[in-house]
């Protein structure tokens, strides 16, 4: 099993990550032990989480996440996937819609 997160940092940023043990990673973020990102800009909390029958499958969720816009992200975050494909369009085809 694994799991695709996203967190609320205290600066207002999120940071997205994947783990097969969900609640011992965010302990790591929180003590300072996680991610470059974490150590500098603590979590404040788990915004958005997805599991995945596979670590593998959660970590190719993860990298497509971190790839996205933070609006995109905060429709996911707030399920509002209707958005989604709107929020993925290229700003050069904003203007043909």
């Amino acid at each position: 099993m694994g799991f695709v997160y996203i967190l609320l940092c205290e600066d207002n940023s999120y940071y997205t990550g994947s783990t097969i043990d969900i609640n011992k990673r965010y302990i790591q973020h929180v003590s300072g032990q996680g991610a470059n990102h974490t150590r500098k800009h603590p979590p404040v909390c788990i915004v958005y989480l997805e599991e995945y029958p596979s670590i593998k499958e959660a970590f190719e969720r993860e990298k497509q996440i971190q790839g996205w816009s933070r609006k995109k992200k905060e429709a996911l975050i707030y399920q509002q996937q209707h958005t989604l494909p709107q929020l993925s369009m290229a700003y050069r085809d904003l203007n043909n819609h």
